[in-house]
């Protein structure tokens, strides 16, 4: 059982007033643009997040229809949706393939926000997957052609080994991509913006497809 005694206390009322002090009103639904207050938010979460502000949670469901949820990290996000790299026979290609919808978290914890998307998955095309795999570091590229992710490590030993035998096998020459490493797109279908405010009176802005552009509401916290 877990120690009460590590779990934090509930705010208190100065507590509330003191974190959000300050902070700016969501846009007016009229003039909200879900891809330009994301880059908003992505442009200061860069410079106030300590660590890996571009992270992301992962959610997905398996074959027995549980679902299955982990970090990673964006590595584009436009108006076609947001794009992440793994590799695909990982426990979450597999389950991608099965079944392309996924649910994304981004949680700024420094800004006391998070944005929420839900959508339809694709994989990236070949070229894009090579563009973003050459400006992987090179170690990171041996890693990923000796990792068979998900699936059972004998001990620490053996993937080092493996990446020390993929070192000798490309040598000094350029390591291509792996045929089972790339991409995927996630095309929003829904976002929702969410900030934390005083006593839990909490902003929720919500974005649902529809056409060509976007109809946008507010909920209750």
């Amino acid at each position: 059982m877990t120690d009460k005694t590590l779990i934090p206390p509930s705010p208190s009322e100065d507590d509330y007033v003191r974190q959000v002090a300050g902070a700016e009103p969501l846009p007016l639904l009229s003039e909200a643009d879900p891809f330009a207050l994301f880059n908003d938010w992505l442009r200061e979460a860069v410079a106030k997040e300590p660590n890996d502000a571009n992270a992301m949670s992962l959610a997905t469901v398996d074959a027995a229809g549980l679902p299955d949820v982990r970090m990673v990290l964006l590595k584009e996000a436009d108006a076609r949706g947001f794009v992440f790299y793994s590799n695909v026979g990982s426990a979450k290609g597999q389950e991608l393939a099965a079944n392309p919808k996924a649910a994304l978290l981004f949680h700024w914890k420094s800004l006391r926000r998070q944005v929420r998307v839900r959508g339809a998955v694709t994989p990236v095309s070949p070229e894009e997957a090579d563009a973003y795999w050459a400006t992987r570091a090179r170690p990171a590229q041996l890693g990923a052609w000796a990792s068979d992710q998900s699936r059972p490590l004998p001990d620490r030993l053996a993937f080092e080994k493996k990446i020390a035998e993929f070192g000798l096998k490309f040598g000094l020459g350029k390591v291509p991509r792996p045929p089972h490493w790339s991409g995927w797109r996630v095309a929003p279908e829904t976002l929702e913006f969410w900030r934390d405010r005083p006593f839990r009176l909490h902003e929720r802005l919500v974005f649902a497809k529809s056409g060509d552009g976007w109809t946008t509401s507010r909920l209750f916290p």
